[in-house]
């Protein structure tokens, strides 16, 4: 009875780092461009006892095996980037890609990251920069006594200024794709960055080879399910409420030879 023990303190575990992040889900369920995680679980090595498809005799195969499982652990977690939906707000620095892609981030050591978060400031410089301060890539800069700033959804920034109503294009956005966006590092502040797994970034221009487009006055909300995250945090715990009966269950087999035997 000693490897129950072992095989449900393994699912208590496992369903504990599932409601972490279901957990996580929850408390970003309003953060701007946020892609929540789910937990992929895998089953851990089998003892065999019996072989299956060994002899039984000369003539014969076991049709099945005598396997004991060993427990369960979680093996990753993988972010989904479906698209969550888009807010129009009425700020011209918001933006949002609609379809594939990640705005570019300059960061302060010189490499750039990637974010889905499109809620953008000016800096003192007129640069146009993320809520951390760090700028967007390539960097626009808008000039002095700027009356209207536009963004097309190629990507085409444009404005006009006090005294000149004709329209001047200050820069171009261009976002980035992967061919494994699940395999990007997120590193909090909405961010994420390239790994070996994610591939290269597949950089352009907005609207072409499959890239979405750029939506200026709208933002794009988390993609997390507050009803599904509750059906899960419900299905986590009696899944953990189960493994804590296998360990009780067990102990009372235990008392129950120590006291008689």
């Amino acid at each position: 009875m000693l490897p129950s023990l072992w095989v449900a303190k393994t699912g208590l575990s496992a369903q504990d780092m599932n409601l972490t992040t279901i957990s996580n889900n929850l408390a970003n369920v309003s953060t701007t461009g946020f892609k929540r995680d789910r937990a992929e679980f895998e089953d851990l090595l089998y003892q065999i006892r019996r072989q299956p498809g060994g002899q039984s005799s000369q003539d014969s195969q076991l049709p099945s095996g005598l396997q004991l499982g060993t427990g369960v652990r979680i093996n990753g977690t993988q972010k989904i980037f479906t698209a969550g939906s888009l807010q129009t707000t009425e700020q011209p620095m918001d933006m949002a890609v609609n379809g594939r892609g990640f705005f570019q981030v300059l960061m302060p050591d010189g490499t750039v990251s990637y974010t889905r978060d499109g809620s953008f400031h000016l800096n003192a410089n007129g640069q146009v920069v993320t809520s951390q301060g760090f700028a967007l890539e390539p960097a626009i800069v808008l000039p002095p006594e700027v009356r209207t700033f536009t963004v097309g959804e190629d990507g085409t920034a444009s404005v006009t200024t006090t005294g000149n109503p004709q329209p001047q294009i200050v820069g171009n956005i261009q976002i980035a794709d992967f061919i494994n966006p699940a395999g990007l590092e997120a590193i909090g502040n909405n961010l994420f960055m390239e790994t070996a797994s994610s591939g290269a970034p597949q950089v352009g221009t907005p609207g072409l080879n499959g890239l979405g487009t750029t939506l200026q006055n709208t933002l794009e909300n988390s993609n997390v399910s507050v009803v599904e995250e509750m059906v899960n945090m419900i299905t986590t715990q009696r899944a953990y409420e189960m493994n804590s009966k296998v360990i009780s269950t067990a102990d009372q087999m235990l008392g129950f030879i120590s006291q008689n035997l």
